[in-house]
């Protein structure tokens, strides 16, 4: 007999996967304590699923079928069960055999293979998952090939097998379909198997970010506390979905003008997301309620998990074994929220007081709370939004891998920008990383490098030398601080960018012009010499000047340095239009703004000054308009 507490038993064959809807469920390996959970897996597969899996009518499975379905010994006869909780949704097994179909032991290398999965869960991709994990377990056995006979009416089957990209052989024999696979790793079946990977990640990431309904369990009577915040940030973001109060001590029926409840149970309807506020202690009571309920996806904002150190690093692992029990991802726990500035959305379950960040094309995820506040205020103070911000906490579940993978087909973020303290898995973000560059630019700060004794947050292993390196070759901007990442986030959301490294400087100071050459320099560009417009420029020589370098053949971006005028003679907003309108002339360059103590500038050249009028007349051929979609960064220091 063979149990998950054997030393026979094969436990690294464990894994938790996310199906094709983004939920998820463990795999692990059939053992003899299962023969309860197969029998009612069993009778809750449909007739018809049924004569599938055995060519005819098999309402019942014998106390045969369950001792052979449940009896293996991990090498010649395998068997492997998708689970949600302790139910069991799918099972896959193999049986070695040899040349004459018959039972076998190696050095016999191929096996016969089956599945079954519950009907209410056909469709999640829990067969592919299953055949990709049996397929592996096999290899390691010295398996090469699998055979497997299916009814040609059976095509979700034949279709699982055909899409594996597995080099395979069909024919048709006795009434059936005969497919044999082989089973040496192709570039097709990588490919199928990293884009199953990516579709589920990102539907699973779709899924936190785009629920139609929210519950906070801990909001407390008196208003004060994280979970009264949350919430308040929820109702006051204008959330289009349906918003829940759990409280278990509430006496009325409103808490903050949210409709409140003693317990998620008696909500009576669905619940996709829960952001959960209470206790340490108490989160696994949180978390079998929502589990119960049928919640999607959890933000845990409750401290006292993996950064308190080695038993909130045992509480934190017990947290995510019970989550991905139901089937659900975690989003923390110790985080600091999530937000989507999508219209039909409008969700700030976060920290993040209202009003939460404007629509904007810059995708932000941080691996800490305190940076994810600064850099929310930087881009705040700038005038520039966000598609979608992710502040994770510990970690445990949800990591800056799965939110690539969603910013990687999410059509609504054009940037993304992520401060890292640890690399988690590096060769799984390398390829992320790799195949988001190539579509949108990814940039990253990185925290952590060097970890002071007794410091609760833990470092990349990695030397930082390699770390550096890895970061090169997978195409990522790497940034050394929060305020580049914001600087370089800026420019990126709002400039195109140059064909080559030749950098036009023009401007009203000469020195200025002279430390942005440098600046220029430093960085491998080449910069032209600076004309000088002298302290005498008006706007519209700015214009003049901004438009014939942009229009130029002998430049591929721009760089104007603007000082304060003598006796401010020129209106800042004259000059942020004279700007915009040049640009706006010769699109298809980025140009960039470096001055000096000129805040009001800044404010006009924000996307939230761009309707701004003018204060003083425009030619009657530009409107009485700056041009709003037209937005230019401005920095303070030419080394920015």
């Amino acid at each position: 007999m063979t149990t998950a507490s054997d030393p026979s038993y094969p436990a690294h064959w464990e894994a938790d996967v996310v199906l094709r809807d983004g939920g998820t469920a463990r795999i692990r390996p059939i053992t003899t304590e299962d023969a309860g959970r197969l029998v009612s897996f069993y009778e809750q597969v449909s007739d018809e699923s049924k004569y599938y899996r055995f060519f005819a009518p098999y309402p019942r499975l014998s106390a045969r079928d369950v001792h052979r379905f449940t009896h293996h010994d991990y090498v010649d006869r395998v068997g492997l069960a998708a689970t949600v909780g302790e139910e069991f949704i799918g099972t896959v097994r193999y049986d070695r055999i040899g040349p004459d179909g018959r039972p076998a032991s190696a050095p016999a290398d191929e096996a016969e293979v089956a599945f079954l999965v519950q009907d209410a869960h056909q469709g999640r991709g829990v067969a592919s998952a299953l055949l990709e994990h049996i397929g592996a377990v096999a290899r390691e056995r010295d398996i090469r090939r699998f055979a497997a006979e299916v009814l040609p009416a059976n095509n979700k089957m034949i279709k699982v097998f055909k899409d594996a990209g597995y080099e395979q052989k069909r024919s048709f024999e006795d009434g059936s379909v005969h497919l044999t696979l082989d089973l040496e790793p192709t570039a097709e079946s990588l490919a199928v198997q990293r884009a199953r990977e990516q579709r589920a990640e990102a539907r699973s990431v779709q899924r936190l970010l785009t629920p139609r309904s929210v519950a906070v369990i801990g909001v407390s009577r008196s208003g004060g506390g994280v979970g009264a915040a949350a919430l308040r940030n929820l109702r006051d973001s204008g959330f289009r979905g349906h918003l829940y109060a759990v409280n278990e001590a509430v006496t009325t029926d409103l808490l903050d003008g949210v409709r409140a409840y003693r317990a998620l149970g008696a909500v009576g309807a669905p619940v996709d997301l829960a952001v959960i506020a209470v206790p340490a202690e108490r989160v696994p009571e949180a978390v079998a309620a929502c589990g119960e309920h049928g919640v999607q996806g959890l933000v845990v904002l409750s401290a006292g998990y993996g950064e308190s150190g080695a038993a909130g690093l045992d509480r934190q692992r017990e947290l995510v074994r019970q989550v991905r029990s139901y089937g659900m991802r975690l989003i923390g726990p110790n985080a600091y929220g999530v937000i989507n500035t999508a219209p039909d959305v409008g969700l700030n379950a976060s920290l993040t007081p209202a009003p939460a960040p404007a629509r904007g094309r810059i995708g932000l995820f941080t691996q800490s709370g305190a940076i994810g506040i600064s850099l929310l205020s930087a881009l705040l103070r700038r005038g520039e939004g966000l598609s979608s911000f992710v502040s994770a906490g510990n970690r445990a579940d949800v990591s800056g891998n799965d939110i690539l993978q969603y910013w990687y087909e999410d059509e609504a973020t054009d940037v993304a920008l992520m401060y890292l303290e640890t690399l988690g898995n590096p060769r799984k973000f390398t390829r992320l990383a790799r195949r988001t560059a190539a579509v949108k630019p990814v940039v990253v700060a990185r925290g952590g490098r060097h970890t002071p004794a007794g410091h609760v947050v833990p470092g990349t292993r990695l030397p930082e030398a390699t770390v550096s390196a890895l970061l090169r070759q997978a195409g990522v901007i790497r940034v050394g601080t929060v305020t580049e990442l914001v600087d370089v986030g800026l420019l990126l959301a709002s400039q195109p960018l140059p064909a080559g490294p030749r950098v036009a400087i023009l401007g009203n100071s000469e020195s200025l012009g002279v430390l942005s050459y440098d600046a220029c320099l430093a960085q491998g560009l080449r910069p032209g010499a600076p004309q000088d417009l002298t302290t005498a420029a008006t706007a519209a020589d700015f214009r003049t000047a901004l438009g014939e370098a942009l229009g130029s053949a002998e430049s591929d971006a721009v760089i104007v340095t603007v000082i304060p005028w003598v006796n401010e003679q020129e209106p800042q907003d004259d000059l942020a239009g004279a700007l915009r309108d040049a640009v706006a002339a010769h699109p298809g360059k980025p140009v960039a703004v470096v001055h000096v103590e000129l805040a009001e500038l800044v404010d006009a050249l924000s996307p939230a000054g761009a309707l701004a009028p003018r204060t003083r007349p425009a030619d009657e051929d530009e409107g009485g308009y700056a041009r709003p979609d037209v937005r230019i960064p401005a920095y303070p220091a030419a080394e920015r």
